[in-house]
């Protein structure tokens, strides 16, 4: 009997099954990996998108009462016209009218008034809370853009940026600056002397020597400043400054409003500080009336550290 000779692997028949099982694998992987997306499978659109940064929000939350927030003594130097009153009439006159607000955490305001003999003093307080609705602009931010509009309506120009200044050591270019020294061809040059200026053969008109210059005209000076009008104030909050307008002379007097705005941080305080003048009696002094409306306001933002 013949033996069959050795042969090392597999049977045949071991190799047709492993092969026909590999062949069914991947048609069941070909098969998945085919089918329609859009057929249950769902895509996040922001899914590993990071979220975008929330603004800070503002300093305050609420607001004081305003009509209790200037003291009486104050009132008094700027009303001088109560000092007159009854005591039950001066005591109505320094609680003030309330203005009317629907969000006293939004908006307050207050208002005091009281007459003299030759005229009548007027205060007038508003402080708002600025909120941003935008949760990429803090409400700071949102409450300087309200300051600004404020500031230009008083028509007071906003602070150019600076530009940058180039670092200490920084030379220019080779070849763009002279040598130190060098004289160029037409300075090096002069005419002898007593020679007339002036080229006739270019069209020029030769003038003789010793003939006096013409001086150019004067250019008109700026008008000069008092330190009194409307500015940027500083030591007042983040960002302040002062209005003065006095109104035309007419048959009833004359009338002089000084406001003095600031914002610490989401919060902005207006003092309006009203005088008004009657018949021949001069127009309101504008040093005083900044001043007294400069006190109230630096008293206010005091308030607003507490």
């Amino acid at each position: 009997m013949q033996r069959k000779r050795y042969s090392p692997g597999r049977a045949p028949g071991t190799l047709l099954g492993l092969g026909a099982g590999l062949a069914v694998a991947l048609g069941a992987l070909t098969g998945c990996s085919a089918a329609d997306p859009s057929e249950g499978v769902t895509i996040d659109a922001k899914a590993g998108a990071a979220a975008a940064p929330v603004a800070a929000p503002g300093r305050y939350r609420t607001l004081f009462e305003p009509c209790g927030a200037v003291p009486q003594t104050t009132l008094r130097d700027l009303l001088p016209g109560t000092a007159a009153l009854a005591d039950a009439d001066r005591a109505k006159a320094f609680r003030g009218t309330a203005a009317v607000t629907y969000d006293t955490d939004r908006r307050v305001g207050c208002a005091w008034s009281a007459d003299t003999d030759d005229g009548s003093h007027r205060l007038v307080l508003d402080v708002e809370r600025v909120v941003s609705y935008d949760p990429t602009v803090s409400d700071a931010a949102r409450a300087q853009e309200v300051y600004v509009r404020k500031q230009l309506a008083a028509k007071i120009p906003v602070p150019a940026t600076p530009t940058p200044t180039p670092p200490a050591g920084t030379t220019a270019p080779a070849g763009t600056t002279p040598p130190t020294g060098t004289a160029s061809p037409a300075s090096a040059t002069t005419a002898p002397a007593g020679t007339p200026s002036g080229n006739p053969s270019e069209g020029g008109t030769a003038t003789p020597a010793g003939t006096p210059a013409t001086t150019p005209p004067a250019t008109p000076s700026a008008p000069a400043t008092t330190g009194l009008e409307p500015r940027l104030l500083s030591g007042l909050g983040d960002i302040a400054f002062v209005d003065d307008t006095l109104g035309p002379a007419s048959a009833n007097g004359h009338q002089r409003v000084v406001s003095v705005v600031f914002r610490t941080s989401n919060v902005i305080v207006t003092v309006e500080y009203q005088q008004r003048t009657t018949g021949s009696v001069a127009a309101p002094d504008s040093k005083e009336l900044q001043d007294r409306a400069q006190n109230l306001a630096r008293l206010l933002a005091d308030r607003l550290e507490e």
